[in-house]
């Protein structure tokens, strides 16, 4: 049964060092911590330079929904300037990665236990048809118009922000209807 997570009653719990915070939208097993999650899917804001936690063993993405830009350095050598132009990087968790910002940014964050499972991360548009290719796939509204996600008999409304996470007992295909243009971001999580 596909579950609606309201961004309304989602809870950003802030950064030890102070330099941002982090707002959970979906984690396996539910019950999970960080150091026996199969797959968490989290919202990111970085109001200051600093370095990322370290997360060994976790293939990590990370695409940026709000600001100019973040400027990560990987291991001390590669720098990869996140914008509009280039909103999204790959990466294994146990990198090195430190953040550069001008003006706070929000970006959206999956993480995959590599030994248990991997993801596939993109962007696509609404209005639009969507075909399941994984067990468990998170729809993630970014764009400002509303999104009607229907399929298998369910129906939601999602605003900004919002998501919608389906399991394998949900219906193959999906419908996303907009008045407007409006992008949504794509999880698919394949065990």
């Amino acid at each position: 049964m596909a579950s609606f997570l309201a961004h309304e009653c989602l809870r950003a719990a802030p950064w030890k060092n102070g330099g941002g915070s982090t707002t959970e939208i979906a984690i396996s097993p539910p019950d999970a911590g960080f150091d026996d999650f199969d797959w968490r899917i989290s919202l990111a804001t970085i109001m200051a330079d600093g370095p990322f936690s370290s997360f060994p063993g976790i293939d990590r993405s990370l695409m940026l929904v709000e600001g100019d830009s973040v400027q990560l350095t990987l291991d001390g050598a590669r720098k990869v300037l996140l914008n509009a132009a280039q909103p999204m990087l790959w990466f294994p968790g146990e990198a090195l990665v430190h953040a550069q910002v001008k003006g706070a940014t929000t970006d959206f964050n999956v993480m995959t236990r590599r030994d248990r499972c991997r993801h596939q991360l993109e962007k696509i548009m609404a209005p639009g048809r969507l075909v399941r290719r994984s067990a468990t796939t998170l729809l993630f509204v970014v764009g400002d118009g509303a999104v009607l996600a229907r399929g298998g008999g369910q129906q939601f409304a999602l605003a900004r922000h919002d998501a919608l996470l389906l399991d394998a007992d949900d219906a193959p295909e999906w419908q996303l209807d907009a008045l407007q243009r409006s992008a949504v971001l794509r999880v698919d999580l394949f065990t």
